[in-house]
């Protein structure tokens, strides 16, 4: 565990960035950069002991951010709808090679990627190393997102060899927790009473327990170097929507209706081989069905009926 640090952690309002945040504050001096367009957002880092910082990427103005930061969590990301490729590219890789230029004296960059780098995969149990091919992964909802974050993986490499900051590019696969993630927003679905939509049948994951993502934020910035470590950040158990939901619809004592909508060239399966990962943090702790109960027991405690079968 990091002591006596002084951490910068980005997008640190957010589902994955706010529990690291807290965790480091508490035996570190920790600066939480974000946009802060929610007011409570600000309030809320305050509380749990962090130094917040109004800043825009995208807009390179680092005016009030320090340089002298010792490690850097650049887990801020545009997740925008539309189809501006430039603002996409401009946000998540220009945003990041300019937040690590700002930063070039830290001993290590942590810099989250994400799993939709990689190029669809007919075979739905396709495991992704991170060698696997990359591209397009046509994703409906934020489609620009992929393309900007391959850009951004480039940037952060080029930011290691020519700034000398040690990175880990870290290629995240399905968090979740009390605070979110997909798994959430299906356990949340299935509490109300709606069905489940997803791509395909089994539509596969490596989900990761918010837990486990904490304490691993340590050893993946020890792991930083130049050039540049890339990991696939996941769980160690590959488990489909399918799987998870029927299991929640278990816990929480209700049927799991999951509808299967085609979307063509999105990823059949987002299975990440977690090898390289696991030799750097150890295995994760928390497996996929305990999650699931912890998060159905913190986001819907009254829903909780126990008696499903681990």
């Amino acid at each position: 565990m990091l002591n006596g640090e002084k951490i910068l952690v980005t997008g640190v309002a957010g589902q994955i960035a706010f529990p690291i945040a807290r965790m480091l504050a508490a035996e570190n001096e920790v600066w939480g950069l974000a946009r802060f367009s929610r007011a409570d957002d600000r309030q809320r880092v305050c509380d749990a002991g962090i130094t917040p910082v109004a800043c825009d990427l995208g807009d390179g103005d680092f005016a009030g951010v320090p340089s002298d930061f010792t490690y850097v969590v650049h887990l801020a990301a545009s997740l925008a709808p539309g189809w501006d490729y430039d603002a996409a590219i401009r946000a998540n890789a220009e945003g990041t090679g300019l937040l690590l230029q700002h930063c070039r004296s830290a001993k290590g960059a942590l810099v989250m990627s994400t799993h939709s780098v990689y190029r669809p995969q007919d075979d739905p149990r396709y495991v992704f190393t991170e060698e696997s091919p990359l591209g397009e992964c046509n994703s409906t909802h934020t489609p620009t997102y992929s393309m900007s974050k391959i850009s951004q993986e480039a940037t952060a490499r080029l930011a290691a060899r020519a700034f000398g900051v040690p990175v880990t590019i870290a290629r995240m696969n399905a968090s979740y927790g009390p605070g979110g993630g997909l798994p959430a927003m299906h356990i949340d679905a299935l509490a109300e009473g709606r069905p489940i939509t997803t791509r395909w049948d089994p539509c596969m994951y490596s989900p990761i327990y918010e837990d486990d993502i904490t304490v691993q934020v340590g050893a993946l910035l020890d792991a930083a170097s130049t050039p540049a470590t890339i990991v696939n950040w996941g769980g160690d158990e590959a488990v489909s929507v399918q799987e998870w939901a029927a299991y929640a619809g278990e816990l929480m004592g209700v049927d799991a209706t999951v509808d299967v909508a085609p979307i063509e060239g999105t990823l059949r399966g987002s299975i990440a081989d977690t090898s390289r990962r696991a030799s750097i943090t150890g295995p994760c702790t928390v497996g996929w069905r305990e999650g699931i109960r912890r998060t159905v027991a913190l986001r819907h405690p009254d829903m909780l009926v126990e008696t499903a079968h681990s």
